[in-house]
């Protein structure tokens, strides 16, 4: 990718380093922390999040050659200087950027962050890695974690879950994502949709496991695809259009959605219901289920939403029973590490331990909220086993009259229960998927 770097990026340097350092230092999810990019120009806002996402997305491997060029690590207080180090080993090996362009504005931003002593330090530091490169690069990428830029607990786990598997995960979790999007099919098909596409020399492919899903040739903004703002169409991966048709909604059936926000999920599921169908979604986070009435809005769909706590039904639940209930539980995200790669600095293998947990108990509290041979379609965006498979294996254990139903699909692969679709796979992003059933219990 061809950046240049030069006056007009100084603004956007100096923000990336705020923000870097809001997700490295005070653990801010960098889709909140790149707020602060808004008051950029469109150019100054791309060389922004470019510097942003493509440092979180190697931080481990750039921290690694870093480590090779310092005599002694930055103090804390100098986290900022750390960053701006990063951005430049990112400049200089993953960008286009002319190497004296990189260098120079890097080591000129020291005097802006009020650390004039960092000047002479970067500059070595920069100007030695174009000296060494090869063999700096080397040396750091004998570890496998620095040369895939991934946690080292990370790749332990990974390598645990998924064998052979694991270099093409990392490879995946690596790149830069597609822009995929759901056609609305209560306004339009997706037919349709490609042809006004076309028209707007937009390129697209259909998505091969649904009716309704494109991914685009090449990523843009909202703004340009047609009708969006009418509600002809939604952003969406192409992994999780997978879950509403996987209900199988009928007529009059009850559907709950249960940890809602932002409503993607939940806004296919009423456009491919039928009108009959009696949607509710709630979600813990008033803020978050803000975004779900702002897409019901959009998109012209209606159903219930609740701001409510899915381990305390007694609080909201009505008695009646569900015909379907969708559970998108918390999980660790590490199927979306290539949209989300601040993933790999913000999580820690205690917070598995908790999720794991949290799921467990959301299941068993939505549980009797199912009516008797009611489907309940359990799914993370996790590639994690202890989240996905063995959770369902320790849930219907413990629930007798829970029954699996398996998932007959082209998609992903099967694990002991469900069906897992790793990163990258077919251009999705990882997602896991269980089908249970209420029945009679057993013996």
């Amino acid at each position: 990718m061809q950046i240049q770097a030069n006056s007009t990026s100084k603004s956007a340097r100096l923000t990336a380093i705020k923000i870097l350092c809001a997700v490295v230092e005070n653990n801010r999810s960098l889709t909140d922390a790149l707020t602060a990019c808004e008051q950029l120009d469109d150019r100054d806002k791309a060389f922004c999040k470019e510097l942003c996402y493509g440092t979180l997305r190697w931080y481990e491997r750039l921290e690694g050659i870093l480590s090779l060029l310092l005599k002694k690590p930055f103090k804390a207080k100098d986290i900022n200087i750390k960053v701006l180090a990063l951005t430049g080993l990112y400049q200089l090996i993953y960008l286009q950027t002319p190497d004296h362009a990189a260098v120079s504005e890097t080591v000129n931003a020291c005097i802006k962050l009020k650390r004039p002593w960092a000047k002479n330090t970067l500059n070595a530091i920069l100007r030695r890695f174009l000296r060494e490169k090869e063999a700096l690069e080397a040396e750091a990428d004998a570890i496998i974690n620095i040369q895939h830029a991934h946690p080292s607990w990370l790749v332990e786990t990974l390598q645990n879950d998924w064998g052979d598997e694991l270099i093409n995960i990392l490879c995946a979790n690596n790149q830069r994502p597609p822009m995929s999007i759901r056609v609305n099919e209560k306004i339009g098909s997706r037919e349709e949709y490609l042809t006004a596409l076309s028209k707007s020399d937009i390129e697209a492919e259909q998505h091969p496991y649904n009716n309704v899903g494109l991914t685009l040739t090449q990523a843009t903004n909202v703004e340009h695809l047609p009708n969006f703002w009418k509600g002809a169409c939604s952003v969406q991966d192409s992994a999780a259009q997978l879950a509403a048709p996987l209900l199988n909604i009928g007529k009059d059936q009850r559907v709950l959605d249960v940890c809602a926000a932002p409503g993607g999920k939940a806004a296919h599921i009423l456009e491919s219901s039928p009108s009959s169908t009696a949607f509710t979604a709630i979600d813990i986070d008033e803020g978050r289920n803000q975004k779900v009435f702002e897409n019901f809005k959009r998109l012209n769909v209606k159903g219930t939403v609740l701001t409510a706590n899915g381990l305390e039904p007694q609080k909201w639940f009505d008695g009646r029973p569900f015909q379907r209930i969708l559970l998108d539980a918390p999980c660790s995200a590490t199927g979306v590490i290539r949209r989300h790669p601040d993933i790999k600095i913000l999580r820690r293998p205690e917070d598995i331990t908790n999720l794991v947990e949290l799921q467990r108990k959301l299941l068993h509290a939505i549980w009797p909220l199912l009516d008797t041979n009611g489907v309940l379609l359990y799914a993370t965006c996790s590639i994690l086993a202890d989240e996905n498979s063995r959770q369902i294996e320790r849930f219907m254990k413990e629930q007798t009259d829970a029954h699996e139903m398996p998932i007959n699909a082209q998609w992903g692969r099967a694990c002991s229960i469900g069906r897992q679709v790793l990163p990258g796979e077919d251009n999705m992003d990882g997602f896991y998927y269980a089908l249970i059933t209420k029945g009679p219990k057993a013996p």
